[in-house]
């Protein structure tokens, strides 16, 4: 650990390692490759602004849902072209990070909740910090673990969302599913895949909001600090822990 002046007479700031660079550069890249996908996403759904449950679906027929867009057909080309090539952006680098988490214990040690983290008191805390809109202190303090919210809610994206979102979009290509026919049972149709790779859609750009509030609510220029350097101020008050 290295220590850096803070800029006051007398004073210094004792600087902690927070995030090693496998997880800066899978984190930036995901967010640039996320972004394209929710403006190319948008763009193909403006020519199908319905969702339906099945195998078939157009505008005109009775909808599972129908979404308040405009019907453009003029922006699916380079809609489709763009998705397709962020989104194997995305799984690769996703699958790079989760490969490097467990080689490195990163998912273990970081990703998983302590012992005390999951007691009914100390979750039902976090909630109604949560729900009260305060930021967590440990955070703004550089603290280095995560709180339980924070913890099952990376775990829901990246073991459940992501993989969700991967296989109903591979069931909306013809060549895969001509070659995996399997994936119409799984998703029971290419709408319904359609549909629920929508519905994830929906909860990963929540997960992001919520992701972008908690950094703004815990001191954004520590945060953004840690995750471009990967170091970042420790306070008396942060628990000290392996970082991995």
């Amino acid at each position: 650990m290295a220590a850096e002046p803070q800029g006051h007479a007398g004073t210094r700031e004792r600087v902690v390692r927070r995030h090693p660079l496998w997880v800066r550069l899978t984190h930036w890249i995901n967010a640039g490759a996320f972004g394209a996908l929710a403006v190319s996403g948008t763009a193909i759904l403006l020519a199908l602004p319905h969702l339906f449950w099945g195998e078939t679906g157009a505008n005109g027929a009775p909808a599972w849902i129908s979404l308040p867009l405009p019907v453009n057909l003029e922006q699916t080309g380079w809609g489709r072209n763009l998705h397709f090539l962020a989104a194997w952006i995305f799984v690769l680098n996703g699958l790079a990070y989760l490969a490097l988490a467990l080689v490195a214990g990163h998912l273990a040690g970081r990703l998983l909740p302590d012992r005390d983290q999951w007691r009914p008191r100390h979750i039902l805390g976090e909630v109604r910090a949560h729900l009260r809109l305060r930021g967590d202190p440990a955070a703004a303090s550089g603290a280095r673990r995560y709180n339980a919210l924070q913890k099952l809610a990376y775990l829901a994206v990246i073991l459940g969302l992501g993989p969700l979102m991967l296989l109903s979009g591979l069931t909306m290509s013809p060549g895969v599913t001509a070659a995996w026919p399997e994936l119409f049972w799984l998703f029971g149709g290419r709408q319904s895949a359609r549909t629920i790779h929508f519905l994830c859609a929906v909860l990963l750009v929540l997960f992001l909001l919520v992701h972008v509030w908690q950094v703004l609510a815990n001191g954004p220029w520590t945060q953004m600090r840690a995750m471009i350097t990967g170091r970042s101020p420790e306070q008396p008050a942060t628990r000290p822990q392996e970082t991995r």
